[in-house]
């Protein structure tokens, strides 16, 4: 029985890679004109490949997360990992002005950002790791309470910058499919790469993990280090994904439910490549739906957005009467 779903699951993550191999085809090809196609191609090249970068990001970030914390209604942006971004852009566009290279430059802004945003997990998961009785409990709750100082802080900055700097500050906070950093696009093809080689590592720790913290202690798993190292890495693909198109708050818990709905496993390879490919074929297939069908009328972001929130007040809802 087990083989049997376990061939079943293998099946559904093979569908899910041909529909994302033919979602991505038409999103490449629909459309080319015999005088423009060289052009057509320079951008929707780099605008698939970012968010193919995008939505495996996201999903590994969220599944694992939801793994480390033991809670399927929980994404990385409890932590304050999104609102650190809006803060770092808030403060480089205060303190650099719009026109400087630390902002214009999407490589050295991204690198800024990202160096910001581990510089904030590596202190604070050491922080609060020196106690034992300091858990994922009060974790999460300092990451909530610095995400909204996070906020509001970057709030201020942007009531007291020049309304022209706010202007790019804007682009910045706002999740774009339109308007991508693909400037940085290898940079953070190598940090997601490299992130997933990490997490492949740690494959059978992650199904350890998803028993909970007992049950891992006792099976022999370095409980607070592996939570520690993982953590760090959740962050560092949040801030892939957060770099290219900007804040994106419910994907991650989208996708990851979806594939631990329709699977029949809790091992951890699967779970990730399905939530993956469910996520880029939400971003893709959804980007090709508002650029041909809907002429950019609806952006996928919100789509995403108002998607999730909803699937989120289903979550809780459940939640509530188990």
């Amino acid at each position: 029985m087990t083989e049997e779903r376990y061939a079943a699951d293998r099946r559904l993550i093979a569908i899910l890679a041909l529909l994302v191999a033919v979602v991505s085809v038409l999103y490449i090809v629909v459309g080319l004109k015999s005088s423009t196609w060289r052009y057509a191609l320079s951008l929707r090249v780099p605008r698939l490949l970012a968010m193919i970068v995008t939505g495996a990001a996201a999903a590994y970030s969220t599944v694992t997360f939801q793994t480390l914390t033991n809670n399927r209604i929980l994404t990385p942006a409890i932590m304050g990992l999104d609102s650190l971004y809006v803060l770092l852009q808030s403060l480089a566009v205060y303190l650099f002005g719009a026109g400087s290279v630390v902002v214009s430059d999407p490589r050295l802004n991204f690198l800024v950002v990202i160096a910001g945003m581990l510089a904030f997990a590596v202190v604070l998961y050491n922080f609060l790791y020196r106690r034992e009785e300091r858990g994922l409990a009060f974790l999460l709750l300092v990451g909530i309470i610095l995400g909204t100082f996070f906020q509001s802080g970057a709030s201020f900055i942007q009531m007291v910058v020049d309304p022209n700097e706010f202007s790019v500050l804007q682009n910045r906070m706002l999740a774009s499919f339109n308007n991508m950093n693909t400037g940085i696009l290898w940079l953070a093809g190598i940090l997601l790469v490299g992130a997933m080689i990490v997490i492949a590592r740690q494959l059978t720790t992650l199904d350890v993990l998803a028993l909970g913290r007992e049950h891992a202690i006792n099976l022999g798993v370095p409980y607070d280090r592996v939570v520690r190292r993982l953590m760090v890495v959740v962050a560092v693909l949040v801030s892939v994904s957060t770099g290219l198109v900007g804040p994106l708050m419910f994907l991650g818990l989208l996708v990851a439910n979806l594939a631990r709905e329709r699977l029949h496993t809790y091992l951890h390879r699967y779970l990730l490549a399905a939530a993956a490919l469910i996520s880029i074929l939400a971003l893709v297939g959804g980007q090709f739906l508002a650029e041909r069908v809907f002429n950019f009328a609806a952006p996928i972001s919100v789509l995403i957005n108002l998607a999730g929130g909803l699937y989120f007040i289903l979550l809780l809802l459940k939640e509530s009467r188990a």
